[in-house]
C-alpha cells in the first residue's frame, strides 16, 4: 500500500510539499518512487539556484525511466539534500523523510494554493491506478 501522509500537500506530478517556517521542503511521493522502481541517479539544482513554478528543477533516473521533477512554486533554492546525490536509493527507502530533495524560499506562497491535500491526492492516485 502506497503511503500518503496527511500533513503534506501534493502536486498532480507527484511531488510533495512540507512547510518549515518560511521555507518549503519538496520531494517526490511514495506513489512516484513506487511507479519509477529502483532509483539509480538524481539530478538536483544547486543552492542559490532559482526554480520556476511548473518548470522542471531536476530529474530522477530509475531502472525503468527518467522523469523530470517539477517545481510546485517559484523561489530560491536554499538547501539541497546532498545525500541523494551519493545514495539516490534513499528516495525508494524514505521518500518523505531522508529522501527530501530541496528546501526553497518561495517568492509568493500564494502559488501553493492549488496543491492537493491528503484526501484529494488519495483520490487522484486511486483514479490514476485504475487507468
Amino acid at each position: 500500500m502506497v503511503q500518503i501522509p496527511d500533513d503534506l500537500q501534493y502536486t498532480s506530478d507527484h511531488e510533495w510539499v512540507r512547510y518549515e517556517g518560511d521555507l518549503i521542503v519538496i520531494g517526490i511521493t511514495d506513489y512516484a518512487q513506487d511507479a519509477l522502481g529502483e532509483i539509480v541517479y538524481i539530478e538536483l539544482p544547486g543552492e542559490g539556484d532559482e526554480i520556476t513554478k511548473g518548470d522542471p528543477f531536476g530529474a530522477v533516473e530509475s531502472t525503468k525511466a527518467v522523469s523530470d521533477i517539477y517545481a510546485p512554486v517559484s523561489g530560491d533554492v536554499v538547501e539541497v539534500n546532498e545525500v541523494l546525490l551519493d545514495a539516490p536509493e534513499t528516495l525508494n527507502e524514505d521518500p518523505y523523510g531522508e529522501g527530501w530533495m530541496i528546501k526553497v524560499r518561495p517568492y509568493d506562497s500564494g502559488e501553493l494554493k492549488d496543491l492537493m491535500d491528503f484526501e484529494e491526492y488519495t483520490e487522484y492516485t486511486e483514479k490514476e491506478s485504475e487507468e
